[in-house]
């Protein structure tokens, strides 16, 4: 057989020719089944919402998957990976109601909640072949036949069996407090969804400093007296308090002071009206609203501790409503600081967690209206606007509503919430500091930017709203989780520690429920009088409890068995009869134990639930009991925004019902942004399409791009440039390699199954290429262990492109030329088909497409493998007898030498064909002129050079300057800088030779020993006349540049060669073609063949060259500044 050679390299071609086989052999699943009894590696994957379009960021999740899966099971394992779906929650609602051209409200009025849900239903599945497209297309094996839906009643059935276990266990509770809520969304957010990436936003708002005026009484006395005594007048007094948000100072119930916080007592005036009063604020932040160009101010008396301020009452801020009694007067609280505002905090309780908490505390009442179903409400209703005065209770508004209300009521607190309002239109914030100020009741109104939370779906401003919800017990488990996390391998390491160890300690309890309708039901019935629950943790469960329900006359008939459903029966097609979503379960009336009728809490429970019990729900109930359920992964991958959403779930959930981590290792990858650093977004127009871009570059490329351009973890600035650099630079080069063993190799008929050629007596070019590839098989694999897909594949780019690509290749060809097939070329080649057959089985993870098909075309010639892809292949064994430490190093330095010698040519454009007379290479030690001589012809014949000249005195010869490294010397002699930098100007010859040539030199000065180490300084040696020189750590060489006559005429010979050479290939000619030439007759190329026409003809495979006047048909051909006319003849 034949290995195949290729026209051109297509990716994407290649894409689809190995995706056909890969369908066509079943290789996915082969990698699992040819693996049963094998040990596990337990892959969980986080389900993605299907309602959306994927992105260019999830081919860089998904990849990330899909390499350590693959490593694994060529590693021997058995990797099983279902696919899943996020089928509930806010993004699927919003789609739908969008779509609808409705609103939360509409619901349950002009469409059903069945009619609603249905809608989900079908929302969620909307871009589900896109989706799978994208996994084929990029190579991310994964079951997606068989995928676990969230939706599934089976799924949730497990959700409910898992809240019954936490519920059991005491850790699920209903509680009335202050939470972050969406009006947008109609529902509660937990505090984890709060803290995704990008939900605090910068925003400019409006900022008062109100003053509220103290009543004069038995508790504030002192300070209206203290002024009449001292000044001889009567000044109001007032207290500054400053808020972002002026919207809830109608809701204003209390001041709050620092216990320990000085107060200062100012006398000045309000700067709009001009009032004189006493104003009283934190001591600390009396400049930074006084003085300046304000008006004149006197800080009166002593300062006060804020302990001392505590119950004074003042006079409501904003009497639209009538507070109850107890409130408008001054507390304390330890959250107060001085670091902004004026120390003293205006104090909401229904509109902030730390305002309900000090409220309740210090016994204050919060500003409650009452609606017209005769509920208590905050002034705010769940849209986000003040209440209407007609959803008000008539009674209510009689008697404690003030008039002025009614040019506020029905107004929404941020322009956001109100579709026909826009952010330049006057905002509620604004209106009403403008109103105080009109009252002189307003200090300081600015405009100013501060962080403020959104909302992660609909990204509106959220707000803090007081809420009857269902909470997850997470601080009863809170040094537990902390403890466990201690345990997991993060990558990277700072994530655990840091972002989601900071997050767990200062963790708040899970807010569970969700006022919405497309979800998991909570399973929670109760009696009206909330006395007693039941807490349903399975569909057989619900099934009896129906039956009793039935029995106690509050059901006419059980509607799971009306459906035909068996309890204990597991099929997908069982479970199809029922439908555990609303309105359904909402119907459902069960029977207390002391026989009351129960009602669902018509809750449902957030969506981060859903996918953080995948690992037991993703099995079902029907493998309660088995290994499978729930088990803990050994990997797990997603994006940094995960660390508090998905991250945290499996964590938390996992902790609570088995007390043990849910994955061992995590690896987060960071955000993939637009070239410039910019965010990514179809508005922007800087979205990269990952269809247009595999269709373009294939998978390969662009994998191997974005895993391998930065550490997964780091943002990736994403330039389709690079993509297109890697598929020339490492796929080109990696395919280049193959078409130049391919092609040779079926010249010659080369067998690899023929006795390899022992390694003691390969050539050493052939034991070092070797040796680096049995070093690289331990370096790659360890870090593939390490999951540093980075580090494996930088190793192995570099091994293909600087080593067996630039230097084995390029210095072997002549072996690969013509000849018998001695022992000499049949180890070139059977050490080149070693080397690209384990780039090909080491790389497979990363490059799927691309390695399979180098495998494929390596091993259906050479039948090694019997495996039918690379991806069923166990990973190579470093052989620790073939690396050879001492050959690597010598051979490391032939590649300095030749780079740095090549870096001199191209600074006086001296082409490489072009011969040089010699180099100097001053030698600091016998060990370099050992370690040289051996590397000597390789050097020579690398830049073509003649000689080599060993020197051991420089002096007269190369002049060298010593610069010190500021950075590194400043971190350990800091105070010294000085007194070093002058001290290197004064090193002399024979100083600076003494120090390049040792490892550590002790300088010796005034202030003390410094110790100089190899980076701490760079020697630069300046060039001698017709000399060029270069220096690198401690090798030094020099150049002779000179070109004599006889080095011209072989130069231009070389050049001849090299253009023949390519003439050969455009036109098409076998290797093995022998050819006639005829040349355009120029006195240098005449000179030059009268010395070299055999050298020519020998490269050239030319019997014969002729000068003549102008080849009649020949090619013109670029020849230094005119041109040269070449023809060549085949034979």
């Amino acid at each position: 057989m034949r290995f195949t050679e290729y026209k051109n390299l297509d990716l994407v071609e290649i894409n689809n020719t190995v995706l056909n086989k890969w369908k066509r052999e079943s290789c996915f699943e082969k990698s699992i089944s040819e693996r049963e009894g094998a040990p596990l590696f337990i892959f969980h994957e986080g389900p993605p919402s299907a309602n959306g379009m994927p992105g260019i960021h999830h081919v860089m999740a998904r990849a990330i998957k899909d390499v350590f899966c693959r490593y694994k099971t060529q590693r021997g394992f058995q990797v099983q990976r279902k696919a899943g779906w996020d089928t509930h929650g806010l993004p699927v609602e919003l789609g739908v109601e969008k779509s609808l051209g409705i609103t939360k409200e509409d619901i349950g009025k002009s469409i059903s909640v069945e009619e609603y849900n249905a809608a989900c239903r079908k929302e969620v599945m909307k871009y589900t072949k896109e989706w799978e497209g994208l996994t084929e297309q990029m190579g991310y094996w994964v079951d997606m036949n068989n995928p676990y839906i969230t939706y599934d009643n089976r799924y949730i059935e497990t959700l409910w069996y898992l809240l019954k276990n936490i519920y059991g266990k005491g850790l699920l509770y209903k509680g009335y407090s202050i939470q972050p809520f969406s009006p947008a969304a109609g529902t509660g957010l937990s505090t984890h969804e709060l803290n995704q990436p990008g939900c605090y936003r910068d925003v400019k708002d409006t900022t008062c400093v109100a003053q509220f005026k103290v009543i004069r009484n038995q508790a504030s006395e002192k300070l209206f007296s203290q002024v009449a005594e001292v000044r001889g007048e009567e000044l109001p007094v007032y207290m500054l308090a400053w808020t972002t948000t002026p919207w809830t100072l109608p809701s204003n119930t209390a001041l709050c002071v620092g216990p320990e916080i000085k107060y200062s007592m100012v006398i000045s005036q309000n700067p709009y009206s001009n009032q004189r009063a006493l104003y009283i604020l934190a001591e600390e932040l009396v400049s930074a609203h006084f003085g300046a160009k304000g008006a004149e101010f006197e800080i009166f008396g002593e300062s006060l501790k804020g302990s001392e301020l505590c119950g004074i009452e003042y006079e409501q801020l904003i009497p639209w409503i009538k507070a109850a009694p107890g409130a408008m007067r001054v507390i304390q609280g330890d959250f107060v600081t001085t670091s902004d505002g004026t120390g003293i905090v205006h104090i909401a309780p229904t509109f902030g967690a730390d305002d309900d908490k000090v409220g309740k505390a210090n016994g204050v009442p919060p500003l409650i209206v009452i609606d017209a179903n005769g509920i208590r409400q905050p002034l705010v209703d769940r849209t986000g606007k003040f209440y209407r005065v007609e959803d008000l209770d008539s009674g209510f508004v009689k008697e404690s509503v003030n008039e002025s209300y009614r040019e506020f009521a029905g107004r929404f607190v941020k322009n956001a919430y109100d579709p026909g309002l826009s952010e330049s239109d006057a905002t509620l914030d604004v209106d009403i500091a403008v109103m105080l100020k009109q009252q002189g009741l307003a200090f300081k109104i600015e405009k100013q930017t501060h962080s403020y939370p959104h909302c992660w779906r609909t990204d509106k401003p959220v707000l803090y709203y007081p809420l009857d919800s269902w909470f997850i017990r997470t601080t009863a488990v809170q040094e537990r989780m902390i403890e466990l996390n201690k345990t997991i391998n993060w990558k990277p390491e700072a994530t655990g520690s840091g972002r989601f160890g900071k997050w767990l300690e200062n963790l708040q309890d899970w807010n569970l429920s969700r006022s919405r309708y497309w979800g998991t039901p909570l399973p929670i019935w109760r009696s009206e009088d909330g006395r007693e629950e039941l807490c349903i943790g399975s569909a057989k469960e619900l099934y009896e409890e129906l039956e009793r329900a039935v029995v106690a006359g509050f059901m006419k008939s059980n509607p799971l068995k009306d459906n035909g459903f068996v309890p204990g029966d597991f099929s997908g097609e069982n479970y199809k009869k029922i439908d555990l979503h609303r309105p359904y379960v909402d119907e459902y009336i069960l029977v207390s134990p002391s026989g009351k009728p129960m009602k669902r809490e018509l809750d449902l429970i957030d969506v981060w639930f859903d996918s953080g019990a995948m690992p037991f729900a993703q099995e079902g109930l029907e493998k309660l009991g088995g290994d499978s359920f729930g088990k803990t992964a050994d990997f797990i991958a997603e994006g940094v925004d995960q660390t508090r959403g998905w991250f945290f779930t499996l964590h938390a959930i996992s902790t609570m019902v088995s007390d043990k981590v849910a994955f061992r290792t995590v690896l987060s990858n960071g955000l993939v942004l637009d070239k410039d650093g910019n965010k990514m977004s179809k508005r922007l127009g800087n979205a990269v399409d990952p269809f247009k871009t595999l269709g373009e570059y294939g998978a390969d490329a662009l994998r191997w791009y974005m895993l391998t351009n930065a550490q997964p973890w780091d943002n990736l600035k994403f330039d389709i440039g690079g993509v297109d650099e890697v598929k020339r630079k490492f796929f080109g080069t990696l395919y280049n390699t193959y078409s130049f063993f391919a092609l040779y190799a079926n010249v010659d008929g080369f067998d690899n199954s023929k006795p390899q050629v022992a390694l003691s007596e390969r050539p050493e070019i052939d034991r070092w290429i070797i040796s680096l590839l049995n070093t690289l098989i331990k370096d790659v694999k360890a870090a593939y262990e390490d999951y540093d897909v980075t580090s494996a594949g930088r190793m192995i780019q570099d091994f293909v492109n600087d080593n067996l690509s630039n230097w084995y290749v390029r210095l072997n060809r002549k072996r690969f030329w013509g000849g018998v097939m001695d022992s000499d070329k049949l180890s070139a080649y059977q050490t080149l088909y070693q080397a690209l057959e384990t780039v090909a089985i080491l790389s497979a993870p990363v490059a799927p497409f691309f390695m399979e098909r180098l495998f494929l075309d390596l091993n259906e010639v050479s039948g090694k493998y019997k495996e039918s892809s690379v991806h069923l292949v166990m990973m190579p064994e470093a052989d620790e007898r073939a690396v050879d430490k001492g050959l690597e190093e010598r051979m490391e330095l032939a590649q300095r030498a030749s780079s740095m010698i090549l870096a001199l040519r191209r600074k006086v454009n001296i082409k490489v064909r072009q011969p040089l007379a010699k180099i100097l290479v001053p030698v600091l030690d016998n060990r370099l002129k050992e370690q040289f001589e051996l590397v000597r012809a390789i050097v020579l014949g690398e830049v073509n050079v003649k000689e080599v000249e060993y020197i051991h005195d420089t002096k007269g010869l190369i002049t060298k300057k010593i610069k010190p490294n500021f950075k590194t010397l400043g971190k350990r002699y800091g105070k010294q800088m000085k007194e070093i930098s002058a001290s290197f100007g004064t090193f002399d010859q024979e100083m600076i030779y003494a120090i390049e040539a040792s490892d550590k030199y002790v300088l010796m000065l005034p202030s003390g020993e410094v110790i100089l180490e190899r980076d701490d300084y760079e020697i630069i040696s300046e060039d001698m006349p017709g000399w060029l020189v270069a220096v690198d750590g401690k090798l030094t060489i020099a150049l002779d540049i000179k070109v004599s006559e006889e080095l011209r005429r072989e130069g231009t010979a070389r050049e001849l060669v090299n253009r023949i050479q390519n003439l050969r290939k455009e036109s098409k000619f076998d290797v093995t073609d022998k050819i006639s030439v005829e040349i355009e007759e120029l006195p240098e190329i005449a000179e030059s063949l009268e010395y070299f026409a055999e050298y020519v003809c020998n490269q050239t495979l030319a019997r014969e060259i002729k000068l003549v006047a102008k080849p009649n048909g020949g090619a013109e051909i670029e020849w230094d500044e005119g041109t040269l006319a070449i023809k060549l003849i085949r034979l």
